[in-house]
This record gives C-alpha cells, structure tokens and sequence, in this order.
C-alpha cells in the first residue's frame, strides 16, 4: 500500500464531541468548543488573546488590517513561504518585499532584514519554516528601532518555541494554521494570537464582520451593530470540537512526530555523512515540533529522480514552495530585496518526506530504505 505524504490526525472523541454540537443546535462559530479552543492556546502559549479563524489566511489577513495596513506600505517576508503570508497584506493594498532565506533553516535571514526596510516599511512578517523559529530577537530589535509591527507566520509552528517561547506569541501577532496538513487540524481553519490586550476587542468586530456581536453574546451591549471593517472569519463549532479533540492529547502526538522525526534523522545520518544528503538543522534555542521532515539533495534533477523512486517503490514525498517572487504575481505586486543567493537554489533541492501522526516505525525504515538505495544506485 502506498505511504502517503500527509495522513490527518484523527482522535476517537471527535465524532461525539461533532454530534454534541448537532444536538446542541450549535454549529456556528464561538461556540463551546471555539472557546475551549481559544482558552487552550492562551494558556498554552501566554499569549494575551486567541481568536479560531476560518483559516491561517484569514488570521494573517485579520492581523494586516490590525497592523493598519494601507496600500503603498511595505511588508518584508520571505519568498520561500506559502502565497497567504503575501496575499493577506497585498489584499489591503501593500507590497510585500522579499528577501533571502539562510540555507540553514529556511528562515528569513535576519541579517537581511534592515537593508529592505525603506520609509514605506510597515511590518515584518517572518515564517517559522517546518516548526523552526526564525531569530525572533534579531527580528524584534529591528522592528523596535524602526517603529515596525512584527506579524509571525507561525501556520506550521503549532507546540514550538524559540528560547522558551512560543511561536506565534512572540511578535504583535502570530498566525496558526489547522489545515489537513498540519499536526494539528480542522480540516480548515486557523487561529490568530494577539500579544497586546488592546487590539482584542477591535480584533473581535473584524472577525464578526465589522460589528460588536461578541460583546452583545457576553450581555455587554444590549444589540450590536456594525462599527468597523471586518469579514466572516468564524469556524463552525464543528470544527473547533474536531480540532478539541486533539488538543487534549497535543503532548502524545507531538511526542509521536518527534519520534518519527528522531527515527529519520538517526537512519538518514549516514547518507549525509557520506556527503549524499543535507538533514534539517535545528538552532539550540529552537525547540521545533517534527512538523515536517527534508531532506536536500545536489540539485532539482536529483530530486526529481528520487521523487520518481520512492513514488515507484509506493512513497509518496513531494517538494515544498515555488519560491513567491518567481511566480507571476509575485513579479506583478512585490519585489525582492539584494541578491537571490539561496531562496532558489536551496528550494530546488528540498525534498519532504512523508510525516504525520501514527506513521509506524517501520515504515520510516522502509522509506530510509529506499532512500538508500536510490543512492546506492
């Protein structure tokens, strides 16, 4: 049977925990598992204030219009990343700036940062790449001194830290994403986290469509109305309570990835002694969260012929990212920032290989296996 790439985590109560929100007649958004949800991370993460969203793009989105994001500011991020760390601040009129990533991590390359900033600069928007936190206190100190607002793309850094620090929770917001894909998941959805308890309540008239609807539900107002800009940017109940039902083991399965992770790394260390291979790093400070397991090949061509290899032998791995500023819209609404050394190249060489909670210790060999013997070859 084919090992598929991504398998989505699963956890028994779901099912009751869903069927509880039908008998409840409460399917919308802020119901009680959104609200269990929201409380968890606030703990978990010491952030001032969670809010679910429909998706990581939309909390990225919601945070945007909180930075007071406007057409013609700037906004400095990476170009290996997914198109929503982009789209969000270009949908309200900003050019995102990219730069180059450090060939170590995959991260932003902090020490780039500064020399993009222009008088036009509104806010930084580093991504934490397979769970792996960016310099957060380089990061931090240049948008202290430039007066700039720091938005974490965190859609992969779920259970990770950055010197005891939780991603997402470290910048003025951060972004979670629980799509399939992730280690945790609704299927779709998201989550913002707000650092300054200031910007929460504006934060809930956008995520209700610009009204104050939240405080009406607490009794705080006797009927709400439409105040701000905002959007739809509430999950079903259902899916909070799908989401819930992991949370309440997050420890076993971050312990479960961990240990696939560990298993690949220890397989795989020969391959890379031998110099066939590249194996993720991992900085001291950073505790990451086995959200995905690389590999990095000589070139485009080799991992192409791997690819093929393992999808003959029944695996399925694939690449990551087409770098953003080599894409069309890429090119039509941003811009990249000094010289492309590694975004491309080491892009090119990136290969993912299949990682998700329950993948069995066997099948880690099996697939080291046929990495080896690809190599072998």
């Amino acid at each position: 049977m084919m090992i598929n790439f991504n398998v989505p985590p699963y956890v028994d109560t779901a099912i009751g925990y869903i069927t509880e929100c039908v008998k409840a007649q409460k399917i919308c958004g802020d119901g009680q598992y959104t609200k269990k949800c929201n409380e968890w991370f606030e703990k978990k993460t010491g952030t001032a204030k969670c809010l679910l969203t429909t998706s990581c793009t939309h909390a990225t989105e919601l945070a945007a219009i909180l930075c007071d994001v406007k057409e013609g500011d700037e906004v400095i991020m990476p170009s290996f990343t997914f198109v929503s760390t982009a789209n969000a601040f270009a949908l309200r009129g900003a050019v995102p700036v990219f730069v180059d990533i450090r060939p170590d991590t995959m991260n932003i390359d902090e020490q780039k940062i500064e020399a993009a900033i222009t008088g036009r600069t509104k806010v930084i928007a580093p991504v934490h790449y397979a769970g792996v936190g960016c310099e957060m206190d380089t990061i931090m100190d240049i948008a202290k001194r430039h007066s700039l607002k720091v938005v974490e793309d965190a859609a992969q850094g779920v259970m990770a830290t950055y010197k005891g620090k939780a991603l997402g929770a470290i910048g003025d917001f951060g972004a979670y994403s629980f799509h399939e894909t992730k280690n945790y998941s609704s299927g779709e959805g998201g989550a913002i986290l707000i650092k300054n308890p200031e910007d929460a309540e504006r934060a809930e008239i956008i995520r209700e469509k610009g009204t104050n609807r939240a405080k009406y539900y607490r009794g705080q107002i006797d009927k709400y109305t439409w105040i701000d800009i905002g959007s739809s940017y509430l999950p079903s109940d259902m899916n909070a309570a799908y989401l819930y039902s992991q949370l309440e083991i997050a420890d076993k399965i971050n312990e479960d990835r961990r240990a696939s992770w560990d298993h690949y790394y220890s397989r795989l260390t020969k391959l890379r002694d031998d110099g066939r291979i590249e194996l993720p790093y991992v900085p001291e400070e950073c505790v990451h969260n086995a959200h995905m397991f690389y590999i990095k090949c000589k070139d485009i061509e080799e991992r192409t012929a791997l690819i093929n290899h393992l999808k003959a032998n029944d695996i399925l791995a694939v690449f990551h990212y087409i770098p953003l500023h080599n894409a069309p819209a890429g090119k039509l609404m941003g811009w990249f920032n000094g010289k492309d050394e590694y975004t491309t190249k080491e892009s090119e060489r990136l290969l993912r290989l299949p990682m998700y909670y329950g993948l069995k210790p066997e099948q880690v060999d099996y697939i080291c296996d046929k990495v080896a013997e690809f190599y072998a070859k």
